[in-house]
């Protein structure tokens, strides 16, 4: 059976590794001219997705690019000292195993993990799909698929060209994040920077392997903000806009605007379908589960869905119909309690008032100073809460013979 994935990103690849490991030809086809193994921000697996990664083997690679980013220094407007913050006591709280790592790094492990056994198509996109499985590309002649698979994130071509326009499943959540790269020495070695204000929050941090620091800015608008996903410049006066006042170390991060190597803008965007499936086509990660970037752990699920839906084929004998609903069925409930967290996580980053952001930083740093056993149990209070993300049981999957 052969099986084309739009997208190298994190989803893609994992579903490639699995996939080629229950014997499918694999083929990935990747917008990029290249694997990408710059920019971006950290991104957090949580032990679902831990678990999948030490059964693919790149645990190891994975804790070797850890970010070890041991406490946060975080400043808000008016208090002069910032609050200590100790990470490790707060991610010990929530999971029970839990890793940081920059995406472009983890996106790297999954490619060198699946270049050898699947097939990789760079510089090129998918432009038609038939009900037949024929394919036509950008730049590569048509090919026929038994199965095409989207992982091509929030903007999924496949999505579209399968389901529909993009606005049709795209829910807001009233936020939006950026990711800019700039010099090393603007940040500390295992410490985040991080100025918080009502409404917005701005942050560097670095990690022992990059050359380069990341400045993550989040923020939120009453109404959506007119701009089009590829235009770089009205992006960047937005987030010069929307953090014009925020001082402390902001002032010379922004100024790296100008000059910086690597730049990301989006909305903070959920993507809701009835179905993930149609005919030959489905959806993993982003492009069709989204719970928001940045703020609903979408990563972990990225992995996680590439995970379930290979092994869910395998478990069919590679017969789709039957494989994409057990498929959906398996990861609905997870999906929606994610996208749920997500819309209350973003609430709580971005207050909307002064005594929300007190809560947050206080709160946050009081949560440290307890005996760890007393925050894991407040942390297991809500089936909803934080503990959510180490709750989903992977399950092996049998294949049948085919």
């Amino acid at each position: 059976m052969r099986i084309l994935i739009s997208g190298a990103s994190i989803a893609g690849p994992a579903l490639a590794y699995w996939l080629t490991q229950y014997g499918y030809e694999v083929t990935v086809v990747e917008r990029a001219p290249q694997p990408r193994k710059t920019g971006g921000h950290s991104v957090d697996l949580w032990r679902p997705a831990l678990d999948i990664a030490e059964r693919m083997g790149v645990l190891p690679a994975i804790r070797k690019r850890s970010t070890a980013t041991e406490r946060t220094l975080a400043y808000r407007p008016g208090v002069r000292r910032p609050a200590l913050i100790d990470n490790t006591k707060i991610f010990t709280a929530v999971s029970d195993r839990h890793i940081e790592v920059m995406r472009d790094d983890l996106s790297e492990i999954f490619y060198d993990a699946t270049h050898d056994t699947a097939e990789y198509v760079f510089a090129d996109s998918i432009t038609s799909i038939s009900e037949h499985g024929e394919v036509t590309f950008e730049q590569g002649g048509p090919r026929q698929f038994d199965l095409v698979i989207g992982a091509d994130g929030l903007h999924s071509t496949v999505r579209r060209l399968a389901f529909g326009p993009e606005s049709q499943f795209t829910h807001w959540v009233g936020a939006y994040l950026a990711v800019i790269s700039v010099p090393r020495g603007m940040a500390r070695d295992g410490a985040m920077i991080a100025h918080f204000d009502i409404g917005r929050t701005a942050m560097v941090y670095t990690a022992a392997h990059l050359d380069d620091a990341r400045v993550l800015f989040l923020f939120r608008t009453e109404r959506p903000l007119d701009y089009h996903h590829r235009d770089i410049p009205r992006q960047k006066n937005l987030l010069r806009e929307h953090f014009a006042g925020l001082d402390g170390h902001v002032p010379r991060w922004l100024a790296e605007l100008d000059r910086t190597p690597s730049f990301y803008f989006d909305s903070i965007t959920q993507i809701r379908l009835d179905t993930w499936s149609r005919g030959r086509v489905t959806l993993v990660g982003d492009a069709g589960l989204s719970p928001g970037p940045a703020i609903g752990a979408s990563t972990s699920l990225a992995v996680v869905s590439a995970y379930v839906l290979a092994g869910q084929l395998a478990a069919a004998g590679g017969d789709h119909t039957r494989a994409f609903a057990a498929y959906q069925a398996e990861l609905e409930e997870f999906v929606r309690r994610s996208r749920a967290f997500a819309r209350g996580m973003a609430k709580t980053l971005l207050p909307s008032h002064r005594l929300g952001l007190t809560m947050l930083v206080n709160g946050t740093q009081l949560a440290t100073r307890l005996p760890i056993g007393l925050t894991r149990w407040l942390a297991t209070l809500s089936s909803q809460g934080v503990r959510l993300f180490d709750s989903f049981p992977v399950r092996d999957h049998q294949p049948r013979t085919f």
